[in-house]
């Protein structure tokens, strides 16, 4: 794009929900179009409230098989944990899964091997994944959030694996984000867009301002459970991706542009 064009997005005012230090990246494409982004974080990310089965897990990893990580958060404060314990090997025995490719960017910035990463980035396509291999008996660990689905654990301990599941971190709504969601979604001035990226988003941003103050807003979400969790507040989605990226999200909204 020139820098004389406007770009396919020019005129279009994008709420980016996701958490302050995600929202560079998704941004940046977002404004390279064209579009004149707010960033209106709805989600942030804390340490567990009880770190002790976290530690716990960490204290037997030689123990597992698999560890199986579904979010670059969930990687991040696992690291962050691992490392902070004294006397603790800095590799692994175990194989890694990752979710989709900004969950493996982050292992491999670790300086981590992934050893398989399904073929879409939802937890159906993950349990697909391990198809080929025999889990009896295999142990399997699965740092993640503190709310999050229980498909993949069911699962895998259907098949016959012992799985330990644990919260490696915990999400909240920032305290500003009633104010400030309320003053982007003013009746007068409503953006033309706005972007979720997870569940999660969702609801935050619906608990602050309401269904109703989206009406008139185009949503994007960036996958199938999102969108779920978006029509479940009575809302349509005008723009799904159909890789479950960020550039999948922005691909979607160029779609519908």
């Amino acid at each position: 794009m020139s820098s004389r064009d406007p770009g396919p997005l020019s005129g279009r005012r994008i709420v980016v929900t996701r958490a302050r230090e995600q929202a560079p990246e998704l941004s940046a494409r977002l404004r390279a179009l064209g579009a004149e982004v707010i960033e209106l974080p709805a989600i942030e990310f804390l340490p567990p409230a009880d770190p002790a089965p976290l530690e716990g897990a960490l204290a037997r990893l030689e123990s597992y098989d698999w560890l199986i990580f579904t979010s670059a958060n969930g990687v991040r404060f696992f690291l962050e944990r691992w490392r902070a314990g004294a006397g603790r090997p800095r590799w692994l025995r175990a194989r890694l899964c990752a979710i989709g490719p900004a969950t493996r960017r982050a292992l491999e910035a670790a300086g981590l091997k992934v050893d398989l990463m399904p073929r879409e980035y939802v937890a159906e396509s993950l349990l697909e994944a391990f198809a080929p291999y025999e889990l009896a008996g295999t142990r399997i660990l699965l740092p993640r959030a503190a709310a999050a689905r229980d498909l993949v654990p069911a699962e895998l301990r259907r098949r016959g694996a012992v799985v330990d599941v644990v919260e490696a971190y915990r999400t909240a709504a920032p305290e500003d984000l009633p104010e400030r969601a309320g003053e982007i979604f003013r009746a007068d001035r409503k953006p033309d867009w706005v972007t979720f990226t997870s569940s999660s988003t969702v609801a935050h941003l619906l608990a602050a301002v309401g269904a109703p103050a989206l009406a008139g807003v185009r949503v994007a979400s960036i996958g199938p459970i999102t969108t779920a969790a978006v029509r479940a507040h009575g809302l349509e989605v005008a723009a799904e991706a159909e890789r479950y990226t960020t550039e999948g999200l922005v691909e979607a909204i160029l779609r519908r542009a």
